[in-house]
Parts: C-alpha cells; sequence; structure tokens
C-alpha cells in the first residue's frame, strides 16, 4: 500500500476514535506537516468522508456524529497482529465459552484481505511452531468477562452465582478490583461484601453476573495481578514450606515464580551471625507434593496440616539450580470460602 494512502487511512482511523483532533497532534501521529494533514482531509471529504473543521482554540478536525467506517481495513502489520493474537490467545486459554469465535474471526478477516497478503499470512502460519503445547482450557461465559468487566471500569458492586470446586452454589456480591489472566485461566479479584474480605473467584465458575446499584472506592496498595499472585502463594495446600535460600530475589523468582511463594530477608538465628553478612532470603510456599522441589536448603522445614514438622531431604545449600518446577495449577478461589 503506498505510503501517502496508508497515512490517509489512518488519519480515518484516527478521527474514527472520536472527540476533535488538532492538525498539530494529527501531523505528529502520521509523521507529517500540518499542510500535509489538511491535503488529507481534503482527500478524505472528496471521498465522501464528512470530516468536520472546528474552529477556535481547542479546533481542529472531527467526523460528523453518527459516521461509521466502510468495511474493514488492515495494512499488513495490522492484519498480522490480528491473527496471531487469534491464534495465541487460543493457545494459552484467553478465549471465551465461544470456542470457534476465534477461529470463525480468523476466517472471516482472511476473506477481505488482499490475496498476496493473505498467502503471506497463511505462510507465516504455517511456518510457526511452538514449544508448548495447546491445552484444554475452562473458559468464561463472554456476557459474563464484559458485565465484570464494566463494573470494574465504573467501581459497580456486581452480584455473581458461583460454583466452588467442591461444587457448592453461592450467590456473592462483589466489589472487583480487576480481571486477571494466569496460566490460561481467567479470574476476577476484589471485595466479597458479605464478609468484608478479598477473595479471587475463577471467571469460568461464575454462571451470572449483573451489576448492582451504588459504586466503591478501590483500595490503594499492589495491582489486580498482584493480589491474585499473592493469593495463589498463601493459599491453602497440604504442605507448608519454609525455606532459607542463598541467592537474589531473581534467581529464586527464575524456580519459584510469584504464584508460587512469597520471599523475605532472612534473620539469623543463634549460632548463625557468622552468616548475617550474606544473601539469604526466607521463601514461603504451599504445595501439594513435594517431589517438584528444586534443591534448597538442608535448614528447610516442612510443616503439613496433616503430619508433624519435618525435616526436607535435600542437598545442596545454594540457590536452586534445577530444572524450573511445574507446581499444581491454582484450581478455585482464594481464600477458599
Amino acid at each position: 500500500m503506498p505510503r501517502p494512502t496508508a497515512r490517509v487511512l489512518t488519519l480515518l482511523e484516527l478521527l474514527q476514535s472520536g472527540g476533535t483532533r488538532t492538525v498539530a497532534e494529527l501531523a505528529d501521529r502520521l509523521g507529517v506537516e500540518g499542510r500535509t494533514v489538511r491535503r488529507y482531509v481534503d482527500q478524505l471529504i472528496d471521498l465522501d468522508v464528512p470530516v468536520e473543521s472546528v474552529r477556535g482554540r481547542y479546533g481542529g478536525y472531527r467526523l460528523a456524529p453518527g459516521y461509521r467506517l466502510p468495511p474493514l481495513m488492515l495494512s499488513d502489520d495490522e492484519a498480522l497482529a490480528v491473527l496471531l493474537g487469534l491464534v495465541a490467545g487460543r493457545r494459552s486459554g484467553l478465549t471465551t465459552t465461544e470456542h470457534t469465535a476465534s477461529e470463525t474471526a480468523s476466517a472471516k478477516i482472511r476473506r477481505v484481505l488482499p490475496k498476496h497478503i493473505a498467502r503471506r499470512l497463511d505462510t507465516l502460519l504455517e511456518a510457526l511452531a511452538f514449544t508448548d503445547q495447546p491445552g484444554e482450557f475452562d473458559t468464561p461465559d463472554a456476557e459474563v468477562l464484559l458485565t465484570i468487566a464494566d463494573a470494574v471500569r465504573h467501581r459497580r458492586p456486581v452480584s455473581i452465582r458461583y460454583t466452588d470446586r467442591d461444587g457448592r452454589r453461592s450467590e456473592r456480591t462483589l466489589h472487583a478490583y480487576g480481571i486477571v489472566a494466569h496460566s490460561g485461566r481467567w479470574y476476577v479479584t476484589g471485595e466479597d461484601a458479605q464478609i468484608g474480605a478479598d477473595r479471587t473467584f475463577r471467571l469460568d465458575r461464575v454462571a451470572d453476573a449483573r451489576t448492582l446499584p451504588g459504586s466503591f472506592e478501590a483500595p490503594a496498595g499492589p495491582g489486580p495481578a498482584q493480589r491474585v499472585l499473592s493469593a495463589f502463594a498463601t493459599a491453602e495446600y497440604r504442605h507448608e514450606v519454609t525455606l532459607r535460600i542463598h541467592g537474589t530475589v531473581g534467581q529464586i523468582r527464575a524456580r519459584l515464580p510469584a504464584g508460587v511463594a512469597s520471599l523475605e530477608e532472612y534473620t539469623p538465628v543463634a549460632g548463625e551471625e557468622d552468616r548475617a553478612a550474606e544473601r539469604w532470603l526466607r521463601v514461603e510456599l504451599r504445595v501439594e507434593r513435594l517431589d517438584w522441589l528444586p534443591p534448597v536448603s538442608p535448614h528447610s522445614t516442612v510443616r503439613s496440616s496433616s503430619s508433624a514438622p519435618t525435616n526436607c531431604a535435600t542437598s545442596s545449600s545454594r540457590s536452586p539450580s534445577a530444572s524450573r518446577p511445574t507446581p499444581a495449577k491454582p484450581d478455585s478461589e482464594e481464600p477458599m470460602p
């Protein structure tokens, strides 16, 4: 596509996004001078696109109210970005319960693309390989996802019908802070109004969501993603493990990410003062099985709700060097109500 034509289409996209755009703003976004912007506007008007000129200090250009773009127009880069996004979303589980939606969307985009672009994109997709295997994911209902997203944006309470991992059904009023995609699943985190405590819920287990009257203020502190990771790291599992590991935060996080373990500075006990100057960190995590733990400190202990504290049989006192562990994927809301 010739560059002037591409810029005219980009100008149309900018105006379509709404509001009045100044000549200086448009010139900066298009990488041209102000007089060139005026020439592009004239070309749009010649194509019967109703571009209006707004006078005054905050004047510029805007589209006439009610105008809609003609059929979808994508540059090569835009089409590639959309198709790759659909492929990646489908493989990672970031889809809704309508499993065929990404496939039909891809097909529609291919049908409107010029043949030479479609061939190039198909060639890339055929040559593309992934190191991970596509999984089977439990996906949320699209209407539930959009309703909760609207409640998050406008800080409105939302009523949800939820089924926990044991099959118990309940209705909750949630002050939702945000929606988080993690390990192929969708989660919503926020305050459960009935109990006044933060909770994290799997969206595929929400059967219905409706916005309620009123509003709320989101608390200061960690964002939604960090809240979800912290909730997973402190969830109730069979074993509660405390480790003392020598290494940096980065080295430890490479083996035990934030969704698995929490870290804090290690305070030496009596007899360990000679190690005080070294870089030791205290690591806490909860797990169902111990067989995936990497080599860690011989002074680590394992506390389990099913047995008395025991020493964790290990062989190294330095930072983990084994292959990255793969703990069980979080299965339910946390804390588990």
